[in-house]
């Protein structure tokens, strides 16, 4: 029973293990076993390989039986499998963006393994509504054959080159005409780079860059909001307006600054109208602007409709009142269109549906579907101009990456630009959209829910402990992800940005599977309110 035990742990009573060898092998014994699993590899760190040679060592252990021995390889072998699972091998080798790092050591990931239209699967098989279109991108679903083919094309032809020194591809060539075609305002040039908080990052280099050719080296501060979101990098992860963004990474650096936040449900004063909180705010950039000196403020940009933030809509004039305050103080107005651009809001661009008319505007996102990386900064001529007498005077253009431009990508964005019009899928965000915001008003009357709010195909649900003060939940009692992990279950993927639970399906969505996305939502809204309420989460200050 002594040597048993150091390999099998018997319960009280039990006497023997039932022999298994038959099961084990086809008769083969132990260590003939053991063997075959070395050899199909399925011990593959150094420390199993020594555990199994321990084993092996211990096969003539007296009163050790086949049957025994073999049980327990079996169940090393079940370790050693699940050891090395796409999720061991993930908590062990990846590090995951925006996600609790601790956390994830010990929960791991959700395997996405296949995609069809607005559907993906993880490895087990299980269906899930991907209610985000992944990261507010992929606009036209998932294995769309038409992008995988213009893809698979350019790859064959010219998988690579780049836009350095007056060199050129025609996939790059033709996107920047198509994205000129396009574009809500006059658009001179575009300048390609690999995703948004590039572009934006672009963006910023570029506008100190006008100021300086334009003799006004003092111009250089951008205004950005609170709880914009604009990218990560030194420069754009300043302007994003979120505190994770800038804690213990030394941000924001100089000349970035920060205005109101245009959230009417959570800023506006008692009895205030929309309009006049959209003047009071706007008052109040005038103000930061007079108060750091108009001659130092060079740009103020924003996303026509906040994402990560929220999906915050803006209020009626809020941008028709900060254009007039930017077009007084000679300050350019920058559009973030890489959430919204493309259809998201009901027209092509979100500048279209908010009357915003900028001097930039950057892209990314929905311009290839997401399939593969690619982002644009429009640029008007003004702009450059500028850009090109400065480089005159320097000899060269001194900005640009080494996937600018790239082929590939360029020739999926155009191929995604292209289906957009041929399929009119902005008159489909038009048609569908109205049952999309009478299934999401619906739950404003959910004993959970503060406020519903959005435009076109994108809205979000903003979860809270007393409806009538508006009173939020405290950020540590992670109420929005408990709500999307069991939309999760119920085979929905949506976002929690703290407690405002966002919808952004892929545009192809249709009005059944929108009600579908909701039906999987309301369950898990409702499981939610249980969990809270048993909890005693709303008493918690």
């Amino acid at each position: 029973m002594g040597g048993r035990r150091a390999f099998h742990d018997l319960s009280a009573g039990e006497t023997a293990a039932p022999d298994l060898s038959g099961e084990c092998g086809g008769g083969k014994t132990p260590l003939q076993i053991s063997r075959r699993k070395d050899q199909a590899g399925s011990l593959g760190t150094e420390e199993k390989t020594s555990r199994t040679r321990d084993i092996h060592s211990n096969a003539l252990t007296p009163g050790l039986t086949p049957g025994v021995l073999c049980q327990f390889l079996m169940e090393v072998d079940r370790m050693t499998r699940v050891d090395n699972s796409a999720k061991s091998r993930d908590i062990a080798h990846c590090i995951h963006p925006y996600t609790n790092l601790k956390i994830h050591l010990e929960k791991g990931p959700l395997i996405i393994a296949e995609g069809k239209g607005i559907y993906v699967y993880d490895e087990e098989g299980k269906e899930y509504i991907e209610g985000l279109a992944g990261l507010w991108c992929t606009c036209l679903g998932f294995g769309e054959d038409e992008l995988i083919e213009a893809a698979v094309r350019q790859m064959r032809k010219l998988p690579y080159y780049h836009t350095f020194a007056h060199k050129a591809t025609n996939p790059s060539i033709d996107l920047a005409e198509k994205l000129k075609e396009i574009a809500p305002v006059p658009v001179s040039k575009v300048f390609f780079a690999n995703s948004g908080s590039e572009a934006n990052d672009s963006l910023v280099k570029l506008v100190w860059y006008y100021n300086n050719a334009l003799g006004r080296p003092q111009k250089k501060k951008i205004i950005s909001r609170w709880k914009g979101y604009h990218g990560v990098t030194v420069a754009t992860g300043s302007l994003t307006g979120l505190p994770s963004n800038h804690q213990d990474f030394d941000l924001p650096i100089a000349n970035i600054l920060h205005t109101d936040c245009p959230h009417y449900y959570r800023f506006a004063e008692e009895d205030e109208s929309e309009e006049e909180f959209a003047a009071r705010i706007a008052r109040n950039l005038e103000k930061l602007i007079q108060d750091e000196g108009p001659d130092t403020v060079a740009a103020f940009i924003a996303e026509p409709v906040m994402g990560a933030g929220g999906v915050i809509v803006p209020p009626k004039t809020y941008f028709q009142k900060v254009q007039e305050v930017l077009r007084r103080h000679q300050v350019l107005m920058l559009a973030d269109e890489v959430i919204c651009g493309f259809g998201r809001t009901g027209n092509m661009f979100g500048c279209e549906t908010f009357g915003i008319k900028p001097d930039a505007i950057t892209v990314a996102k929905a311009m290839s579907s997401a399939y593969l990386p690619i982002s644009a900064v429009l640029l008007s001529e003004d702009i450059f101009e500028a850009m090109v007498k400065e480089s005159e005077k320097i000899g060269v253009f001194g900005h640009g990456f080494t996937y600018s431009g790239h082929p590939v990508p360029a020739a999926v964005a155009v191929r995604t630009i292209q289906l957009i019009q041929q399929r009119n899928l902005v008159d489909h965000v038009r048609q569908v959209a109205p049952r999309f915001h009478e299934r999401l008003k619906a739950f404003a009357d959910h004993p959970l829910v503060g406020e519903v709010r959005g435009v076109g195909l994108i809205g979000a649900a903003e979860l809270v402990a007393d409806k009538a003060a508006k009173r939020p939940f405290h950020p540590t009692q992670a109420v929005g992800a408990y709500c999307s992990g069991r939309a999760e279950v119920h085979g929905l993927i949506v976002r929690a940005m703290v407690d405002s639970v966002a919808f952004c399906p892929p545009l192809i969505i249709t009005e059944s599977e929108i009600d579908e996305m909701f039906n999987r939502f309301a369950k898990a809204l409702d499981e939610t309110e249980m969990w809270v309420t048993e909890n005693g989460l709303r008493n918690v200050s």
